[in-house]
């Protein structure tokens, strides 16, 4: 995929942990990306920080609804408890484009047990509030964001990519495949609810094994090919 066929990623929340670790092995695959943020000021110096990794377009730093208006890609990196408001805010914004859920319902202080919302899983949670216009798609549950900041840090797992559509998946699994993993079709959105539970059990794995930051890999299939 060249540059010109890469779509501009909005990273909204991309100021937080997670967010940081995917727009840093973005930018350096050469993808065009727009940081989000609650403040602008907040999102411009993050962009300014992520410009060093950049092999193509300057990352920009705008607020989160300003993001969502100007990416082709949305990707939310926020947490479980910011997400409704968040969806609520950029919902008009987002209608007719793909928007990527990274979210975990993890409910703090027992963030290691499992705790699904009503709806079954977060992912299906933001479908039900952005709407029908809106095609949701989740990925990115299991990847350690601190191993997503070490560019060069090789990561050793897989990404599990849900969502109604193959080609809308397709979109994720190349964004997967940009930051050194491979990506996989897991399913209809509603199978998110494994990733997003699978996150909690892998908290509790690394308290236990002293771990850092453990993560899934799928064995027994043949060889991916590259989107």
């Amino acid at each position: 995929m060249t540059t010109a066929q890469k779509p501009t990623i909005a990273v909204l929340g991309g100021t937080g942990d997670l967010g940081t670790g995917l727009a840093r092995r973005w930018a350096k695959a050469g993808y065009a990306l727009l940081i989000g943020s609650r403040t602008a000021d907040k999102a411009e110096a993050a962009a300014t920080e992520l410009a060093a990794f950049a092999t193509s377009t300057k990352p920009r730093g705008m607020a989160n609804l300003d993001a969502a208006k100007a990416g082709d890609v949305i990707v939310l990196t926020v947490p479980f408890a910011n997400a409704p408001a968040l969806l609520d805010e950029i919902k008009a914004a987002v209608q007719g484009k793909l928007v990527i859920d990274t979210t975990v319902p993890l409910m703090p202080p027992r963030v290691a047990r499992v705790q699904l919302p009503p709806e079954g899983s977060a992912a299906v949670a933001a479908q039900i509030r952005l709407g029908e216009g809106v095609r949701v798609v989740s990925a990115f549950h299991n990847v350690a964001a601190h191993k997503l900041a070490e560019i060069d840090r090789p990561l050793d797992c897989d990404v599990l990519v849900f969502g109604e559509k193959a080609d809308d998946r397709a979109v994720a699994i190349a964004l997967a495949e940009a930051l050194g993993v491979r990506g996989l079709h897991a399913g209809p959105l509603a199978n998110s609810a494994a990733a997003e539970a699978l996150t909690s059990i892998i908290i509790g794995i690394n308290r236990t094994y002293k771990a850092d930051g453990a993560s899934i890999r799928i064995t027994g299939i043949p060889a991916v090919p590259k989107s």
